[in-house]
């Protein structure tokens, strides 16, 4: 009995010991800390610009902005034969576009066909500056010459994306009526 208690008032003794032992931090030594690592920051801020290349047309914005504005036009109300694409570069930096992607849509099935160009010239992927207007022009009778059934698909929508894969935007056009209005 002796000898448990002598352990237990060790085990003890040697807890509240080391819980007294511990040494906080010094205030003074971490605002000296903080400070010279403000100081470094500031160095690499100001010493580092000079150092950067920047391009011929300009310095790069401080934050790039990736956005393109997407019309797409019919030529008729219903059944059109042609659709126009047109793509403005709305952003503060220049863009690499992929091939567009046209969606027919029929509620339950899509039917999908990426864009390689128009008149039998590919062009994509294509680099459009800021400011700068795309259009293309998209004739649906030879999709519909490859599958009879896509005249009967009410939707048509086209997705783009820059060649990282990032979806800039898109845009969709009813080529029938329907019972649904979305």
């Amino acid at each position: 009995m002796k000898k448990a208690l002598f352990v237990a008032m060790g085990l003890l003794s040697s807890h509240l010991l080391l819980a007294q032992n511990e040494i906080g931090p010094e205030g003074h030594k971490l605002v000296w800390v903080l400070a010279v690592i403000v100081v470094l920051a500031i160095g690499f801020v100001v010493f580092a610009k000079p150092f950067k290349s920047s391009p011929k047309k300009g310095s790069q914005p401080l934050f790039i902005k990736r956005k393109v504005s997407v019309e797409l036009r019919k030529d008729t109300v219903y059944y059109p034969d042609n659709l126009s694409l047109r793509i403005v570069n709305t952003g503060n930096t220049d863009l690499d576009i992929d091939k567009p992607l046209l969606v027919f849509d029929n509620f339950w099935l899509r039917r999908k066909f990426k864009l390689k160009g128009m008149g039998n010239h590919s062009f994509y992927p294509l680099y459009l500056e800021k400011g700068k207007i795309h259009t293309l022009q998209i004739d649906l009778t030879r999709f519909y010459g490859h599958d009879k059934s896509l005249k009967k698909f009410p939707k048509a929508k086209v997705i783009l994306s820059d060649v990282n894969g990032k979806k800039l935007g898109s845009k969709s056009v009813y080529l029938r009526k329907t019972l649904f209005k979305f």
